[in-house]
């Protein structure tokens, strides 16, 4: 992530606390209109609605190179669809994904030589870093993205959509130093604009900003996120037309005995999706441990996709098209089954070798197909009421998607705004429902925040806890007043701090380096004695870093059973540069929950 603040006609480099300096600039707005947005939250919706027209601008030109693409290099008709297509020529199945693999490989390589860093993304840039997200890492990775999805890849494009739409809203929110709430809440709407204009459906993009890239409902923070999102998808109408709605047909009243299978869809799509999100990380591991150089890893996962992209079209892309053009025809098992594993392989494989996207369009496809192979079981129970495979098929489209990607409010307003059917609602949120307790009960993560749990990053959702990372021990401790050697004498330390000056006295070694902590109190309560300051010390071993977050130094804290711990500037070195105390601490650390609390609430 990279950026920096133009101030007074000059660049003044920002610092990211947490992992790197930030190189490019950002252009501020004129001071009188910075004031109007950070002033009146009127100014701040207007500007939430710029970024959802902006976002659906960016997810039409995405969709028109990747479109492009494939007619392109897979010599498809004009509005024919990658997925659904009958047949494709053998050789551009497995050669376009190959040469692909090449182009990104060298990509990858250059980034990784002259551009080295994880890019962060619209979920890690909330809960950490308070929404500042590179647009120019952001650019990377939606070209990323559409390449990827452009020469038949099997991930979706919503990772670059949320990408481009919350990399633009930073930027500008940035522009206008809006404070950091209201940072994080246009990095939502960009997402949430980006997603709604994707799919034709504002509803499922409002509660994407909130569930997945703000991670919190509120009051305040909805209508924001609705009006962006909105926004975003009468764009992408007015430039391209919305994504048609699902041409399947659907009972317009649910039986109550249609629910227990309902219910079991829902668990099997969680253990489902989380043998995908497995395999994605076998699939990872193992090109890593193959010692397989990072450029030539996309060109194998290509031929991988080419090959299964030759026995069907439907391993190929994101499955976009091959959804709406099959979500009503009911497969046979075997039929159903075979394509099911088919795409479930090509996008492990075109995510695991390193292909740029998402599997959210994926997730979709690959649930409908779930639901198919789902419905062709059930119907050979003779005690279930038959329901229609399109039921099933959408049931198990919302399903999948939660389990992989979360966000059970997101999915069942998805179905609901793709199908127009409001009959189903029920049925698909009790089933994303139990698939996200199935995934959070036997897994634990999203798609998303499993990749973060791997890179090592401390962050189960949006939901912000930067602000953890930058309240550290160096910001709260103060300077040490008192301080002597430990080779003074008890007579001396007595006369020097009379009882009632001072509570404790950091202690230094012969080489200045920390030694302990010694308490006048208990000097003057030994009576005449020769002994030395060095007899009196305590917390020895204890002490605390400037770079130590609040919650570490609360843990130091009961650990050492003290009320107070000497901070210094490293573990070797051990000069000391302040004092914290335990109350202050907790006082701070209160007092930011506080915050947060009532940001979340609106106040």
């Amino acid at each position: 992530m990279s950026s920096s603040i133009l101030r007074g006609g000059g660049l003044k480099p920002a610092v990211d606390k947490f992992r790197k300096p930030i190189n490019t600039w950002v252009l501020n707005a004129p001071q009188t209109l910075r004031a109007l947005v950070r002033a009146d939250e009127i100014w701040l919706a207007i500007l939430a609605v710029g970024v959802g027209v902006l976002a659906g601008i960016g997810v039409s030109i995405m969709n028109l190179i990747s479109e492009m693409m494939h007619q392109r290099l897979f010599a498809l008709p004009v509005g024919q669809g990658l997925s659904a297509s009958a047949s494709i020529s053998p050789v551009r199945a497995f050669f376009v994904p190959v040469l692909g693999g090449v182009v990104l490989g060298i990509a990858i390589w250059l980034l990784a030589r002259f551009r080295p860093g994880n890019l962060v993304d619209p979920i890690e840039a909330n809960a950490l870093y308070g929404g500042r997200l590179s647009l120019s890492d952001s650019l990377i990775v939606t070209g990323q993205t559409v390449w990827s999805n452009g020469v038949g890849a099997s991930v979706g494009m919503e990772a670059g959509y949320a990408q481009l739409g919350a990399g633009i809203a930073s930027r500008i929110g940035r522009s206008f130093r809006v404070r950091r709430n209201d940072l994080r809440v246009l990095v939502g709407c960009g997402a949430a604009a980006a997603i709604g204009g994707a799919f034709n459906a504002p509803l499922c993009g409002a509660f994407y900003g909130i569930e997945l890239v703000i991670g919190t409902y509120s009051i305040a923070t909805l209508p924001m996120v609705v009006i962006a999102s909105l926004a975003g998808t009468l764009a992408v109408q007015t430039l391209v037309g919305g994504s048609p709605p699902l041409d399947v047909v659907l009972p317009q009243m649910i039986p109550n005995s249609a629910y227990p299978m309902v219910v079991v869809l829902g668990v099997l799509a969680g253990f489902g999706g989380i043998a995908i999100m497995r395999g994605v990380t076998l699939i990872e591991a193992m090109f890593r441990r193959s010692g397989i150089p990072v450029w030539l890893r996309p060109v194998l996962g290509g031929a991988v996709v080419g090959l299964l992209g030759s026995i069907t079209p439907k391993a190929l892309s994101s499955g976009h098209s091959a959804l709406h053009e099959g979500i009503a025809i009911a497969y046979p098992f075997v039929l159903a089954l075979m394509f099911l594993l088919l795409k479930s392989v090509a996008s492990a494989f075109s995510i695991g070798s390193g292909f740029r996207g998402g599997l959210f369009f994926a997730s979709l496809f690959l649930g409908s197909l779930f639901g198919k192979v789902f419905a062709a079981g059930v119907a050979l129970l003779p005690f279930v009421a038959p329901m229609p495979t399109g039921f099933y098929a959408v049931v198990g489209m919302s399903a999948m998607a939660v389990a992989i990607v979360g966000g059970p409010m997101t999915m069942t307003f998805l179905a609901l705004e793709s199908t127009n059917n409001f009959s189903i609602t029920m049925a698909v949120l009790a089933a994303s429902i139990v698939a996200a307790i199935t995934v959070r009960r036997a897994f634990g993560y999203s798609f998303t925040t499993w990749r973060f749990h791997l890179r090592g990053e401390a962050i189960r959702s949006a939901v912000d806890i930067g602000w953890i990372h930058s309240l550290t021990v160096g910001r709260m401790m103060r300077k040490n007043e008192h301080v002597v050697h430990e080779d003074i004498d008890i007579d001396h330390f007595r006369q020097e701090f009379p009882l009632g000056s001072a509570q404790r006295v950091v202690v230094l070694d012969s080489d200045e380096r920390y030694a302990g902590i010694a308490h006048p109190s208990e000097a003057h309560a030994m009576g005449q004695s020769a002994l030395s300051v060095h007899d009196l010390l305590h917390h020895q071993t204890h002490f605390l870093t400037p770079q130590m977050t609040v919650k570490e130094a609360i843990s130091a804290f009961e650990e050492a059973e003290s009320d107070a711990l000497a901070v210094v500037d490293g573990p070797e070195t051990k000069r000391i540069v302040g004092l914290l105390t335990e109350q202050y601490a907790l006082r701070r650390y209160t007092e930011e929950l506080d915050r947060r609390r009532r940001e979340l609430s609106g106040e």
